[in-house]
Parts: structure tokens; sequence; C-alpha cells
């Protein structure tokens, strides 16, 4: 008998409904503040920048809330997505560790970012919004949401960091065959672009400084909302179906999880593989090792402090408390965009701080070669990002053949890397940099962060 390798679900098995953890979290989670006046934000503060429906599912402790059926329907294209035992990377590992992946790569955009980004359109359009401004770090949310744009007929502005926009032209491309306006971050479009640019005219742009252009650009039309692909609770809530497709994939392979990994820059894809197993923790004690992975070079749960910060760099965003690296840190220019925040999902880093789950930080070398390996035994080559969590889980396999343990690893493979093919070039050509961790700057850009 030849034993399985991908475990698939039917389309009827796509979740009916989202997961909130608000509703199972064992500590309450502080509220999101005013950036001018510091008080608890109330729904009309909210209303300039988000449609009512995803202001009721951030502040929401409802457990399960509905998946709307055009949503579904969307989902469809790509979900559910696959897991797969990752056999041929165990045996070259020689590890009595199963390691099983969820590839999130087959959407549209080529990662996890669909999930949330047509929830997100659809709730707008529904709300008669007719265009949205967002950033992008690495391009794959601003690639979801221009597709999601398209899908349902809204006009799409992406302020992408000029690092990734200089380092991944094909993300751009994508967005703009979406139909999205695509710009470099920061930009002149803004007067938050055009300060920074007057000081640092060589800046390679953050996603604190992309997001304070978009939400600037946001609060100056009356026909535009914001869209954040990260961070926000109503993100976390939309990527569990990933979570909640994987305990059902587990249970068909006949094996439970002992640690579950993930890649965090935001909080996004950690959350969505992550939250749906820890409500089984919080309901029923069932015990699992959750590790979020971020890079060296913005390794705010791993050196940042747990605090009351801004979510950008002209201060226009909400202050929510996170693990935080200061509102004013910008990273080096790794190419694992998407990971290059200075916070951390304030749902995320309450699990962090109260001990739920581990942080652990790596440079992108190792990471690159992890990505590599995988690429030569399982055939997919993963997103830069990806790779943060790919490493962990090699790691990992590899303690478990030290120790003679058989241990049962579940990653999330956030996103493909076929857009970022010239990361893999200068990493094969040894060009690939390891950006230490710049305490001094983290050290400064702390100092207007509130313990």
């Amino acid at each position: 008998m030849v034993e399985r390798t991908r475990f698939t679900l039917a389309e009827e098995d796509i979740p009916r409904a989202w997961y909130n953890i608000s509703a199972d979290l064992p500590v309450p989670q502080s509220p999101a503040l005013h950036p001018g006046t510091h008080q608890p934000l109330g729904p009309a503060d909210l209303a300039p920048l988000f449609p009512m429906a995803l202001i009721m599912q951030e502040v929401s402790t409802e457990r399960e809330i509905e998946i709307p059926d055009p949503v579904r329907e969307l989902y469809k294209q790509y979900r559910p997505s696959p897991l797969v035992r990752a056999r041929r990377l165990e045996k070259a590992l020689d590890t009595p560790a199963h390691i099983y992946y969820k590839y999130e790569g087959g959407s549209p955009a080529g990662s996890h970012k669909p999930n949330t980004a047509i929830p997100q359109a659809f709730y707008n359009k529904e709300e008669g919004i007719k265009r949205i401004a967002t950033e992008t770090g690495a391009g794959q949310w601003g690639s979801a949401l221009a597709h999601a744009g398209a899908m349902f007929g809204i006009e799409v502005k992406v302020y992408m960091v000029r690092a990734s926009y200089d380092q991944k032209p094909y993300r751009r491309l994508m967005m703009e065959t979406y139909g999205a306006s695509v710009v470099a971050s920061p930009s002149m479009d803004t007067a938050a672009g055009r300060a920074i640019l007057a000081e640092h005219p060589n800046s390679t742009g953050s996603l604190g400084i992309a997001i304070s252009e978009a939400v600037e650009d946001t609060v100056m039309r009356d026909d535009t909302h914001y869209s954040l692909g990260s961070v926000l609770n109503h993100v976390m809530l939309h990527q569990t179906v990933i979570g909640l497709e994987s305990i059902k994939q587990m249970e068909i392979a006949g094996e439970e999880p002992d640690t579950i990994i993930a890649c965090a820059g935001g909080g996004s894809n950690f959350a969505g593989i992550s939250f749906p197993w820890l409500g089984l923790t919080f309901r029923g004690g069932r015990k699992y090792r959750i590790i979020a992975v971020e890079p060296e070079a913005a390794p705010s749960m791993t050196r940042g402090r747990y605090a009351y910060d801004y979510g950008d760099t002209a201060k226009m965003a909400p202050m929510v408390k996170m693990y935080t690296l200061g509102h004013d840190f910008i990273p080096e220019p790794i190419h694992a965009g998407g990971l290059r925040y200075h916070g951390m999902s304030p749902q995320v880093s309450l699990l962090k701080h109260e001990g739920f789950i581990e942080a652990r930080s790596v440079h992108q070398r190792p990471c690159f070669e992890a990505g590599i390996q995988f690429a030569r035994t399982e055939g997919l080559i993963p997103a830069p990002e990806s790779t943060h969590a790919i490493r962990v889980a090699i790691d990992e396999a590899l303690a478990a053949k030290a120790s003679g343990e058989k241990k049962v690893i579940l990653f999330n493979l956030s996103g493909h890397g076929y857009f970022d093919m010239t990361s893999y070039q200068r990493y094969l050509e040894g060009k690939l940099e390891d950006y230490e961790y710049p305490a001094e700057e983290v050290k400064h850009a702390l100092e207007s962060v509130e313990a």
C-alpha cells in the first residue's frame, strides 16, 4: 500500500465561517487608541477608513463569523488548499520527524493574501466604495488586493515599499495587469511621502511609511477606503480558513502536530495557521508548541518592546498594543519584504506576551539555504518570507533526529517564490547579505514609544 503524501478536501469543505480567537482569548486584548487623542477608538473613528462590517469584525467576540457566499465562491478559485507531507525532505534530513506543510501558493496572487483581500473588497463594494488605497511590502498583498479589486470592480491604489518596488518588478506588473495603480513609497503623491524624501532622498522605504501614505490618501478623498493586509483583528480572522482546513486535513492524515510553525511579519499567515489550533488549546486543553519566525533584520517579538505604538511612521494610523521596534524604525532592505514591519499583530503579540506562542528570529542566508533544499526535494520554490518557516521546520526536524524523538511538524508555506527569482539569484551568486540587528537604530526608534 502506497502511503499518501497529499491530503485534499472538496469545495464543500471550504469553511462556512471564520474562527474568531477573541472569543477564546484567556486575557482580554487592549483596545486600539485614537492616534490624536489616545482615547479608545469607537466605530465612528474608524468609519472613514473601513466599511462598518469590517469594523464590527474588528471588535467582535463571536467565535464564528459567517463567510458570505460571494466570498466563498471566489475562494473556490484556489481553496481548499492542499496539505502535503514532505516525505522527500524528511528523507534528505534523515529525520524521524513527520513534516507537513499547508500550501497557500496556489491562489491567483501566489500567496495566502487573497483570503482577506477578497472579503475586504466584498465588504467595501457592499458599502458603495469605488476606490481602495493600500500599501504593500513584497507585493503579495498588493497583488491580492489588485486581484480582488478586479473581481469586484473597485479601483486600487498601491503604495509599494521602494526596496521591493526595485527588487520585484514582476509583482508590480502583476498588480498593474489586474488594473491597480502602483507607486514606489515614499512617493511624491502624499505629504507624508514628500516629507520623508525631503529628509532621506534615497530612502528604501518601510511598511510604516507606506501605511502613512495610504492612510493619508484615504482621508483626503470621499470615495476611498483604506485596506490593510495584516496586523488588524479582522485580517487575522479571515486568514483562519488556513488553520480550519488544516485541522480537517491532519485528521485525514491520522496525525496531530506537536509543533506548528509560520513566518511572521505583521502576523496574518501565522495567525491563519495557528489560531484555530490555539482555539483547541483554549477550549479543550490540547497543547501544541507554536513558533512564529521573524527576520533578524526586523525582530519585533524577539528584540522589541510590548507597548502601545503607532501602526505607521507619520502617526496617522491607530495606536495598538503590540511588540514594536518603534514606528520610526526602518528595517534593512532584506528580500523578505513582507516581513519588514516594525510591529506585530496585537493578537499575536498578546499571545506571545502571555507565553502561548514562541518567537524566533533568523538571518536571510540560512533561510534561502533552507528554501533551496526544500525546492530540490519537494519541487516548490518558496517565497523568501516562507523560507523563514522552512528554516525553523528543518531545524526542529534535525533536533528530533538528534534526540531520536518522533515529532509531527506542521508549517505554513505561505506563498511561492516565482516572482522572487532575483533574490535566489543573489543567494546563488553569493551576493546576499545577512543584516545584523541594528541595536542603536532600534534604541533610537524606541525612544518615541511609551513603556
